[in-house]
């Protein structure tokens, strides 16, 4: 996509100092490039140096350590997007310890922070998910709904908990229910286009649990509205106004790839292989709208799948694979 990173972050009418956590990761990195390039105040608790070198541009500062950051610093805003991502191995029992231990130790060292900070950061944005709602069938879900147990949401309750903590010392928290981000370097986008590309594309079980969705410059955008407008605060909803079902993504998908999207997945199948993950993450889902988000007057420059996959896949309807005829097959 085009768009100027550094306009991403218009919102904020004046220079701030802002501390990221996951800058360097699909999310982070983006936000990190749009207020970097505005001429903000950057700086990255990383740890990785390395990494952070070579995917954000300066100038920014860099810390591996919070303690490394001075109790007389004057950050204006704390976004907290660290974490063990949830979906790239299976759910063992060590590795559900390592999702919720990665997101508790990074929250409560910036709580921390912000305790002995002299001058207390306005906001603190710390990522959440919409796993926080647990699996739902076709009930829309707003901020003000409550959730369902479950691992996403154990892990979703236990970081946003954490986050609160910060409210005491007098800083807004803000706690971002994410949806599945999409952009075209990275994320689900990323892991579909090969086999959407090659014709082997389709729904998963049933293909009417819901995806929640938000286009990534999207998501940098309202980011920088909650920085900016008071008026968030709590639980906020990071989704497009148009959640789909898993097979209405799929047949978007395929169509923008000018591909068939013929072949489903079995859910008997993606249980046997995946377990809980594929239960709650695959062939679960949310029906989630950003009620908040649209009360404050967030507008959304990609409301639809249709249009957010046409910007973000524009010119690269073909390049994973050489042009050639596919047949397409219809599953009984």
């Amino acid at each position: 996509m085009s768009t100027d990173a550094a306009e991403l972050v218009s919102a904020l009418a004046r220079p701030r100092h802002v501390l990221i956590t996951g800058a360097t990761g699909f999310i982070g990195g983006r936000l990190a490039e749009a207020l970097i390039r505005a001429g903000h105040d950057v700086t990255v608790l990383t740890r990785d140096p390395h990494k952070a070198v070579a995917v954000l541009r300066p100038p920014f500062r860099l810390v591996t350590r919070l303690d490394q950051i001075a109790s007389d610093a004057a950050i204006d805003a704390v976004i907290n997007l660290a974490g063990e991502p949830i979906a790239d191995a299976l759910w063992t029992r060590r590795q559900r310890r390592r999702i919720l231990a990665s997101r508790l130790r990074v929250t409560c060292a910036l709580v921390k922070l912000i305790a002995r900070l002299e001058r207390k950061p306005a906001v603190l944005v710390s990522g959440s998910a919409v796993g926080w709602y647990g699996n739902w069938q076709d009930e829309t879900l707003t901020e003000f709904d409550g959730g369902k147990r479950g691992f996403a949401h154990r892990v979703c309750e236990a970081w946003e908990q954490t986050a609160k903590r910060a409210a005491r010392f007098g800083t807004r928290v803000v706690r971002l229910r994410i949806g599945i981000v999409l952009g075209a370097e990275g994320g689900m986008i990323a892991r579909l286009r090969a086999p959407f590309a090659l014709g082997l594309g389709g729904p998963l079980g049933s293909g009417q649990q819901w995806i929640s969705w938000i286009e990534r410059d999207d998501l940098v955008r309202l980011i920088a509205h909650v920085i900016a407008d008071d008026r968030y605060v709590g639980a906020v909803n990071a989704t497009a106004p148009t959640p789909v079902t898993n097979a209405a993504f799929a047949r978007e998908l395929a169509r923008t790839l000018r591909r068939p999207a013929w072949l489903r997945v079995p859910a008997a199948l993606l249980r046997v292989l995946a377990g809980d993950l594929a239960r709650e993450l695959l062939l679960g889902g949310q029906r989630v709208l950003p009620d908040k988000a649209d009360a404050f007057g967030f507008t959304f420059r990609h409301p639809t799948l249709a249009g957010a996959l046409a910007a973000l896949l524009q010119g690269h309807e073909t390049a994973a694979i050489p042009e050639r005829p596919i047949v397409a097959h219809h599953a009984g």
